[in-house]
């Protein structure tokens, strides 16, 4: 049975939330009444005084000159910013203390620039209210500084949504999945909109009314969360279960995956590179089932592996389309490697024309070398030195692309 962690009737107030900061963020949460720095008078950014552009700001809107002095905006960048987001701030006060803030917090100027690209109502927001709680939210649930520094700058709309009505719920919905803090802001940080996206939590009951396991779906929240932001999750169910699915095993989040992370045009170009090599319909579909991830590979790679296999091996690709797993190992250190010790070992009768060619693929290494090689005393040595050669040679042409 699952253990689940009961939701907070009540977000943790502020006062509370202190004792997880350190004594270096105590010092910073009294950025309100440090001395004013800019990234101006940080030495940041230029001057104004040096920029001959700046000359003319006297006439210009006093927040639309604050953007172009202290990032560096264009001037029409600036203004569609500060009437877009209407941006009300009168004196420096409130935009120079979040900038103090975030960089004292150990945002980059880079960062912070993308930031205020993005959200620009920050500098006159009530950013006690609107933004510290969210930071401290994090913090309290063992983020570390550099963690809240990657996951705001990787999308600074978290910083948008309601803590007590969006980010904190999702949060401990999370939770009952990942039954990690650790496992959930490494999520965050692959999408940070995971935490407030209003399809995710509709997503997931949807996954669990068609009978997806727990598992499966704590898989997808660590491997591709996204998945669980699309639109058509209930057809996309139907759809998989019509092609012989079962929601209770895992590969079906393999393919809930697949099918999210591969637009339609791309999929049905896919679907036909494999046509190419001789599969039909049904292989293609016979091919998802059995490895889903054999339509992430890119098209390159499809033709790359049917090549070498059909024509310089001389192999059927059909061989290939009941061991689609193949598609994702490596052509330069696997596929080749294994595939000259198997010729010499058909071409030596030292193996069964019937048997599969797929096989000596998949198994691990050790497997392999005890399978294939070890077990031919007296070629063994020979075997060896083949396969090492060409694993050698792939090693290096794969480190060069």
């Amino acid at each position: 049975s699952q253990a689940f962690r009961p939701p907070p009737t009540k977000i943790i107030s502020y006062p509370s939330l202190l004792i997880f900061i350190p004594s270096i963020i105590i010092i910073m949460l009294k950025f309100s009444i440090c001395p004013i720095k800019t990234l101006t008078h940080l030495n940041c950014l230029p001057s104004p005084q040096q920029s001959p552009s700046s000359l003319h700001f006297e006439s210009t809107p006093f927040q639309v000159s604050y953007l172009i002095n202290n990032f560096d905006f264009s001037p029409q960048s600036a203004s569609k910013l500060c009437s877009t987001y209407r941006l009300n701030f009168k004196t420096t006060q409130n935009p120079d203390s979040v900038i103090n803030f975030f960089t004292d917090y150990g945002f980059s100027i880079s960062q912070l620039r993308h930031i205020i690209a993005k959200e620009p109502w920050l500098l006159s927001c009530n950013f006690s209210k609107r933004v510290l709680p969210k930071f401290l939210f994090f913090l309290s649930k063992g983020a570390s500084i550099s963690d809240v520094v990657n996951l705001v700058s990787e999308n600074p709309r978290i910083l948008r949504p309601s803590l007590e009505n969006h980010i904190a719920p999702t949060y401990e919905l999370l939770y009952t999945f990942l039954r990690s803090d650790q496992d959930i802001i490494a999520s965050a940080i692959q999408a940070p909109n995971v935490l407030y996206h209003p399809l995710v939590s509709r997503n997931i009951t949807t996954l669990i009314e068609n009978g997806v396991a727990h598992t499966t779906i704590a898989k997808i929240l660590r491997n591709r969360n996204r998945t669980l932001q699309v639109r058509d999750m209930v057809s996309l169910v139907e759809e998989l279960k019509d092609l012989g699915f079962n929601p209770s095993k895992i590969s079906f989040g393999a393919a809930l995956i697949a099918k999210t992370s591969v637009p339609k045009t791309r999929w049905n170009k896919k679907v036909d590179t494999y046509k190419k090599w001789g599969w039909s319909d049904q292989d293609v579909n016979e091919a998802f089932k059995k490895q889903p991830y054999c339509m992430l590979r890119s098209i390159d790679k499809i033709d790359l592996v049917m090549n070498f296999w059909v024509n310089q091996l001389g192999w059927d690709a059909m061989a290939l389309a009941k061991q689609p797993t193949l598609f994702s190992l490596s052509l330069e250190k696997r596929i080749i490697p294994r595939a000259s010790v198997v010729q010499f070992l058909l071409m030596n009768g030292l193996r069964n024309k019937n048997a599969s060619l797929t096989s000596p693929f998949v198994p691990s290494e050790k497997m392999f070398l005890d399978r294939f090689i070890k077990r031919f005393e007296k070629k063994s040595s020979y075997l060896l030195n083949l396969y090492e050669e060409k694993l050698i040679a792939g090693t290096k042409i794969a480190s060069h692309d």
